[in-house]
């Protein structure tokens, strides 16, 4: 019998809605042509993170098991990151939030203890994928302060803000009744409260004896088995650690006062007393006072001197220097600078026996904002090279783009040029923090992150197979001269704080084309070449652009008049522009940034192919750049602001078209303008700022003959000249109804993105944003709101005019106030014509409106399968001109439709509602109200489950998809608050299920709205836990076994067990169980010394795989259990029975 589903059921009504709400045009249409079939359902959408990339944000403790070499990171939101070895990763979150204050590993054991600043203790299965909370406990009357877990022990040690200790058993999660008061450990003459408990650890050589160390300055030995003090040890300074040397003979506290104490646990009273950065002064006076040493360690080694390692206790006239950590060897004293403060550091060891010779060999320092690891073992204490993806920061991130299925060829160049960019000087050593293995995922495709930061830089990362590695980095900012100091100042009000940060990119992956816009209005075209080259000269491009008409400036509404560029054969033969007394302002006609002069190295990679730059007019900056697309097949850029659109041809270097976006609308549709406030806004920031425009009093008071508006045009080597647009009678055509041809003069091929080339404005940001900057004084809301900004672009090959039976090159334009606008391309043919004929370019009026910002454009043939955008294959610029030529043709035009018929579907989405045309027909088929109480922030045309639809992450937290042609939803899930701007500038979409945005500052979370991804994650997560041997305990020797002089062990189950010390008071805390499960408990609890954990272990040494292992021993555990009662019964049951009587 068939399964019902009653999804499908709901689709379908779902569907028949939709369709309904059509246009009687549409219905019309839809029964000339058949109806596209649609794949798409409810079950092949499920929404679920996948995996967290990048540097923990804001970290405050972490912790490092030395056999099963994985480390873990505790934040100050509570969240946890555990690393493995170069790809193994893991993150998880605590349900409270509260920030976590230290972190235990149950070592070798496959479980880690967190204690939270809320007062609680949790602990974590590391044997399954995703972890899981098996047991908390919440102290309900006394704050956490430290925590120790004994090695191979299951009783866990809390001290507490009164100065208590308590006892925890981490197999049940439940409180001893042994209790160590803070007025029995002190001296009974102590009349002051010793303060919190900052330090505890056992002996090591004397697991009966405990150290207590608190804030004070006093020091406990507690004998555990007498339940009494056995010496104490003060000193006037707080304490801030303790560190034990390996026999247990002395121990080693740092101070507030930056000194370190070596105490004989024998000699209560004669300490040994070093200050490590004090002056010492020469008439044997106390050292100067320095800054508190927050934490030491003291680590032995068999054939030399110890390892003193040690954060902090600088001196106090050591004003401004960074963080340092240092490193006491013998005689001899390493001061290591720090970038970031220190949060922690770790002293990783050979042996995980504390009474045993340490032999130290790395020291792993966690930093506000990065992760270092210090080789002990080679001269001059290099660090390791860091496998991790921690540099996402680096510099703040302004845009992310996301690229899935790329080129299979991409991925190996760009690592190939990456490759060269690694810097010296790195330990030769491999990463010790090895654990864990990868995950064995079906899904292979190439996937490609691209981050764009707020110096200048991009960064392309492989983001395939869940994993995350950066391929590649191109600096921007080589491209201009560094401004100098005394320049700074002066050039305050032209260049930003981050004057080369990026605004937005557009990148073809098919033919590596990249162009890139920053936060000064700047546009740079890269290709990508494997040969470094040396440009003596920069090619650059100055464009002029101004706002749109002024009041007085409205179109002719009889349309006898349109804006028309002239044709010249060359730049320098236009007129300049008409001159007006007030025209310049204090600055005018100058770029923010100046390109650089000298010869430009470019190494194998990314390399500049043109530079274009917005110019100050009159008074007034550039406005911001905030829509930006490339077509390499076309040999276009389009740019476009809030003062109106730029067309750049890079293969001949030239503008072919600088208007206003109001000027692009056919005059028989109503003006786009509406009206705006008289003041003005003084902008040049990132994409908070980008609905933003200016319009100056000398604009307003033109009159509506003289030039509407001028560019700049400049390369290298060539006389500036002034390109006026002049109101000239129209040459009319059937086709459009604005003609506009422009000149060429040569460049080379790019791209963007494989299903749309456009790339949106950002949503505005809120001011926390590192990387916006405003200097507007006062801007309106009514600028704002009417201020009319083009907000995307989509190149294409479609129909450019109603009912047109010919497919041509065509642009789309979506703007801020929902118009969208087709502009026809006429392109010369290829090879020497194309660098040598013109582009004409023609606008066709405005197609549809919507309401709200467009946001995304694309478009389906008949079939309803997505058509990419036309791109040509890469070829080397610098290989040789066989290669190039034989990749540089143009893909072929698709066929010619069927007359009569609409033979593509252009698609269509705003901030509020998305709609499907019929193409040449240009009949809306579908229309969707996606929210009416919201906004969409991010919305992308993917291909998804065989099928394409509209992805949709809205201000509300939805996230939804609309299935295409016919705009059904069959999914929408409330997934995430916008409780952050930076969620709304770096949310992005793309193919095959996939999406990213940045969660905090330095970190990226991937997701996934793909059922068959959600089903496969489990596979291709990483393990954390693997089976492995723990060392053999030291050897005591012959004559310390003889005479008593080895390891003291303690039965600690006796002394802290319900029989020995009783029963916790219930209100001392209360017990939580985790959603780990049986299994999980079961494995995290099982000690390593376990029956079990020695089976599998030597079964795993021959080869099979853990799970089996676990279930064959469980079974034969179950069935040696069964025998063993069967047999028990037959042989009470025959026991006195003679043989006669069977």
């Amino acid at each position: 019998m068939k399964k019902f589903n009653i999804r499908k059921v709901l689709d379908g009504l779902t569907a028949a809605s939709s369709s309904s709400s059509s246009s009687p045009s549409a219905t019309q249409t839809g029964a000339q042509n058949d109806p596209v079939p649609e794949v798409l359902q409810s079950d092949h959408f499920q929404l679920c993170k996948t995996v967290r990339h990048g540097f923990p944000y804001q970290p405050s403790s972490m912790a490092f098991d030395p056999v099963q070499k994985v480390l873990a990171v505790g934040t100050q939101s509570g969240a946890l990151r555990l690393f493995g070895r170069a790809g193994v990763e893991c993150y998880c979150q605590h349900e409270s939030g509260a920030a976590v204050i230290q972190l235990q590993f149950l070592i070798n054991e496959g479980a880690l203890v967190s204690a939270l600043a809320d007062d609680s203790i949790h602990l974590w299965n590391l044997r399954q994928k995703i972890p899981a909370v098996l047991h908390s406990l919440k102290f309900n009357r006394e704050r956490i302060t430290y925590c120790h877990l004994p090695f191979q022990s299951k009783w866990l040690y809390i001290g507490t803000e009164r100065g208590n200790i308590h006892i925890v058993n981490v197999e049940s999660f439940t409180l001893s009744g042994y209790v160590i008061m803070w007025n029995k450990a002190i001296e009974l003459s102590t009349k002051t409260h010793p303060g919190p408990v900052v330090h505890i650890s056992d002996n090591p050589m004397d697991e009966g004896k405990l150290l207590i160390g608190f804030e004070c300055g006093v020091v406990v030995l507690w004998d555990l088995k007498c339940k009494k003090a056995d010496c104490r040890y003060t000193y006037d300074e707080a304490i801030h650690s303790v560190a034990w040397h390996h026999e247990g003979k002395q121990f080693v506290c740092s101070h507030s006062d930056g000194t370190l104490t070596t105490w004989n646990i024998r000699a209560q009273t004669k300490p040994q007393i070093i200050t490590p950065h004090g002056k010492q002064p020469k008439d044997g006076k106390k050292p100067e006072p320095c800054k508190p040493i927050l934490k030491v360690e003291y680590k032995t080694t068999r054939a030399g001197d110890p390892f003193m390692v040690l954060s902090g206790g600088l001196s106090y006239d050591t004003v401004g220097r960074r963080a340092c950590l240092t490193v006491m060897h013998g005689k001899s004293t390493a001061v290591l600078e720090m970038d970031f403060p220190i949060v922690d550091f770790l002293t990783l060891c050979e042996t995980p026996y504390p009474n045993d010779f340490q032999e130290p060999y790395a020291v792993l320092v966690l930093l506000e904002k990065d992760l270092v690891l210090i080789d002990l073992g080679q001269i001059g204490y290099p660090i390791f090279e860091n496998p991790y993806p921690l540099t996402i920061h680096e510099s703040p991130v302004t845009c992310c783009e996301y690229f899935v299925d790329c080129p299979a060829e991409l991925i190996p160049a760009l690592y190939s040029v990456g490759s060269r960019q690694k810097r010296q000087g790195f330990s030769k050593k491999e990463w010790p923090i090895s654990g864990g293995n990868w995950g064995q995922g079906t899904q292979s495709y190439p996937e490609v992150i691209i981050t764009g930061h707020a110096d200048g830089s991009i960064k392309f990362w492989d983001a395939s197979a869940l994993m995350l590695q950066v391929l590649y980095k191109l600096k921007t900012a080589k491209v201009f001269e560094r401004a100098r100091r005394s320049e700074e100042k002066a050039g305050s009000e032209i260049v930003d704080e981050d004057p080369f940060a990026i605004q937005t990119l557009s990148w073809c992956p098919e033919s590596r084309m990249l162009c890139v816009a920053g936060v000064s209005a700047h546009i740079i075209v890269y290709r990508f070449s494997k040969q470094e080259v040396t440009t003596d000269t920069v090619q650059l491009l100055e464009v002029r652009m101004q706002s749109e008409f002024s009041e007085g400036d409205s179109p002719d509404p009889a349309g006898d008049q349109t804006p028309t560029l002239p044709t010249p054969s060359s730049p320098q033969e236009v007129e300049p522009p008409p001159q007006t007394p007030n025209s310049d302002g204090p600055r005018d006609n100058i770029p923010c940034l100046q390109v650089r002069s000298s010869p430009l190295k470019q190494s194998p990679g990314f390399q500049v192919e043109l530079v274009v730059q917005l110019l100050w007019v009159s008074g007034e900056p550039p406005q911001p750049i905030t829509s930006l697309a490339v077509n390499s097949s076309y040999g276009l850029v389009v740019l476009g602001n809030s003062s109106g659109l730029a067309v750049v041809d890079f293969l001949q270097k030239t503008l072919l078209l600088n208007m206003g976006t109001s000027e692009l609308c056919s005059p028989a549709d109503p003006p786009l303008r509406q009206p705006r406030s008289p003041r003005k806004t003084r902008q040049i920031s990132t994409a908070s700022d980008s609905m933003d425009g200016s319009n100056t009093s000398e604009d307003r008071c033109k009159s509506p003959t003289s030039a509407r508006m001028s560019r700049k045009i400049s390369s290298s080597g060539e006389q500036k000249s002034d390109l006026a647009e002049r109101r000239v009678p129209p040459r009319h055509s059937p086709t459009c109804k604005q003609p506009l041809s422009c000149v060429n003069e040569g460049v080379a091929a790019a791209g963007t993105n494989w299903a749309f080339f456009r790339t949106k404005s950002a949503p505005p940001s809120k001011a926390n944003a590192s990387f916006t900057r405003s200097r507007s004084s006062s801007v309106s809301s009514i600028d704002r709101e009417s201020r009319e900004v083009i907000s995307s672009f989509c190149f294409c090959e479609s129909f450019p005019k109603k009912g047109e039976g010919s497919l041509g090159p065509c642009l789309l334009l979506g703007t801020s106030q929902g118009s969208v606008i087709m502009v026809a391309l006429s392109l010369p043919p290829t090879g020497e014509s194309r660098l040598q004929q013109p582009v004409g370019i023609a606008s066709c009026g405005s197609l549809v409106t919507l309401k709200g910002g467009i946001l995304t454009m694309a478009l389906l043939d008949s079939s309803g399968s997505l058509l990419p955008p036309p791109s040509e294959q890469w070829y080397d610029p610098n290989g040789s001109e066989e290669e190039r030529e034989k990749r540089r043709r143009r893909p072929a035009s698709p066929t010619s439709p069927v007359e009569g018929q609409d033979s593509q579907f252009l698609v269509l989405c705003s901030e509020k509602q998305a709609k499907v045309l019929a193409l040449p027909s240009q009949t809306r088929v579908h229309k969707h109200s996606i929210t009416e109480s919201s906004f969409v922030l991010r919305a992308d045309v993917v291909t998804v489950g065989g099928g394409n639809c509209i992805a949709c992450f809205c201000a509300n937290g939805h996230i939804m998809t609309l299935s295409l042609p016919s705009l059904r939803p069959p999914a929408d899930v409330n997934y995430l608050p916008l409780t952050d701007m930076r969620i709304a500038r770096t949310f992005c979409f793309s193919h095959l299920g996939q999406a990213l945005y940045l969660t905090s500052p330095t970190e990226i979370q991937r997701i996934t709205y793909s059922q068959d991804t959600c089903e496969h994650r489990q596979e291709m997560l990483s393990e954390l836990f693997t089976p492995v041997e723990t060392p053999e305990a030291p050897n005591r020797g012959f004559f310390k076994g003889l005479f008593g002089g080895g390891a003291q062990s303690l039965d600690r189950e006796d002394l802290f067990g319900e029989t020995g010390a009783g029963k916790a008071s219930r209100s001392l805390a209360q017990h939580i169980p985790g959603p780990g499960g049986m299994e999980g408990m079961k494995g995290a609890a099982s000690g390593v010394v376990g029956d079990l954990a020695r089976a599998r272990i030597a079964l795993d040494e021959r080869g099979q795989k853990l799970g089996e292992l676990e279930d064959r021993t469980a079974a034969m555990m179950a069935s040696a259990d069964s025998f063993s009662k069967h047999a028990h019964d037959m042989m009470l049951k025959y026991k006195d029975k003679k043989w006669y009587q069977l």
